[in-house]
């Protein structure tokens, strides 16, 4: 019997639905790897249905899905959808976050029964009516709103020159709130251990330890290369390939054009097959894509159209989110991180342009959750004072300079300055730095007296005898 038979035959004879766990502890033969593949295969011939996301997902005979959908509902409100979506059927779309009237009108449908709402297959005219620079989901308005907000005041600088400013943190606030909505339980402070040092979080299942991984390297080939990727396949597929390595069932999916059929669970939405098809419709909206001179429309159309056409057999959404930041990134503005941005809240927002083609839910979540992260990143760029050359250049003679007048209690401050300084400086550097140096001297405490080698005893004496320093 072969590895999915053997699967299969499990999840047929089980009397409830059976985790990943379970069906290698009943199938011992069985790598995971193989059973992955098996899952897959079974799931897209519709012999099986995945039930639940992340460690809790488990695996149930078509057949026997529909007389226990209720009472699975019943005991767990969380079904999984592909690409990791979940619908939560007992939550409600935050009051928190600005809804728009259309918004709303969005929100009404998408949270009626499955029964009610029209089944819908991918409609192209959504893509072929955009037109780059005539066309706009963001208002010009809005676009200037969200430029206030993520001005960073180095527009003209080399691309990519804030990013590389803000590595550190964008690594980790990127990788955890984008993992996060997909179900990772990895916290922040975990997240931190794994970047910064390596440290893989405690009880935590492999497969979330790789999702931040891969977030990591995605945002690393964005930053380091800005000017020589863009919108085009080679950057979107190698994105998606880093983003899925290890996750998927069959490593072949990884960085390559999908080439069976999805289905998006709890959705009326069934995107569109055939790999030739969905080749054509990607050049299509990277075409698009790459013609937008807006930074922030660019943005969000990719936010829209790529989950939408599913381009890959699963990690859209995660690949979506990182071009999403790829034209922010360009033109040296705040990223998006998608901090604090509910799970909920996106997938419905992402609903409403799956099954109604509404863009607007999904526009008035945008500049939301780019607010948000603003916020954290204009203060965070409060602290990156760029270096004063001339402290720069003369940081040695700077410090000697200092040392030289706090030992010398009994002259005149500015005369010891001098007399260190004629000897190497022009004229004018002279008077900057001497003024420099006096400034030094009044910022004097004994948390900074380290960095030029002075003790406290000597810096209480000088300071008793040269009491006009302090006026």
């Amino acid at each position: 019997m072969s590895s999915t038979a053997k699967i299969q035959h499990s999840i047929l004879t089980a009397h409830a639905a059976l985790s990943l766990s379970e069906l290698l502890t009943l199938n011992p033969s069985i790598s995971r790897r193989t059973a992955q593949r098996s899952l897959s295969e079974l799931i897209n011939n519709h012999t099986i249905v995945a039930i639940g996301g992340g460690r809790s997902r488990k695996y149930l005979a078509a057949s026997h899905y529909g007389s226990t959908a209720t009472e699975l509902t019943a005991t767990k409100p969380t079904l999984s959808v592909s690409d990791n979506i979940r619908v939560h059927i007992s939550d409600q779309f935050p009051a928190y976050i600005p809804q728009s009237a259309d918004s709303k009108d969005i929100l009404n449908y998408i949270e009626q029964p499955l029964s009610a709402r029209s089944p819908v297959g991918y409609q192209r005219s959504l893509l072929d009516d955009y037109e780059p620079n005539v066309s706009f989901y963001l208002s010009e308005p809005m676009r200037r709103q969200l430029y206030r907000m993520g001005n960073t005041g180095l527009a003209l600088q080399p691309a990519g020159t804030y990013g590389r400013d803000i590595l550190s943190r964008l690594l980790i606030d990127l990788s955890w709130a984008s993992s996060h909505l997909e179900g990772n339980t990895y916290s922040r402070l975990d997240t931190v251990e794994l970047i910064e040092h390596g440290k893989a979080a405690l009880g935590k299942a492999s497969i979330e330890t790789q999702m931040i991984l891969n977030h990591k390297a995605a945002i690393e080939l964005l930053v380091d290369n800005p000017e020589s990727i863009g919108f085009n396949r080679y950057t979107i597929l190698n994105l998606h390939s880093i983003l899925s390595e290890n996750l998927l069932p069959n490593p072949f999916d990884e960085g390559r054009i999908r080439q069976h059929r999805v289905d998006i669970g709890k959705s009326v939405y069934r995107p569109i097959s055939g790999d030739a098809v969905i080749a054509e419709l990607l050049d299509l909206l990277l075409a698009k894509a790459q013609m937008i001179t807006d930074p922030f429309e660019q943005s969000f159309f990719m936010m829209v159209h790529l989950p939408y056409l599913q381009p890959f057999a699963d990690v859209n959404k995660r690949t979506s989110r990182l071009a999403a930041n790829l034209p922010l990134i360009r033109a040296n503005l705040c990223p998006l991180t998608f901090l604090d941005v509910p799970e909920e809240a996106y997938s419905r927002a992402t609903l409403g342009v799956y099954e109604m083609n509404r863009i607007e839910l999904l526009r008035d979540l945008y500049v939301w959750a780019y607010e948000r992260s603003t916020r954290e990143y204009i203060a965070l760029k409060q602290q990156l004072v760029e270096p004063d050359p001339m402290r720069l250049e003369y940081r040695n003679l700077i410090k000697r300079t200092v040392y030289q007048v706090i030992t010398s209690p009994d002259s005149d401050p500015e005369d010891e300055i001098r007399a260190v300084l004629t000897l190497e400086l022009a004229d004018a550097e002279l008077e900057y730095l001497t003024a420099l140096i006096i400034e030094e001297l009044r910022r004097l405490h004994e948390g900074v007296l380290a960095r030029y080698g002075i003790r406290p005893s000597q810096l209480k004496i000088w300071k008793d005898k040269q009491k006009f320093i302090e006026k």
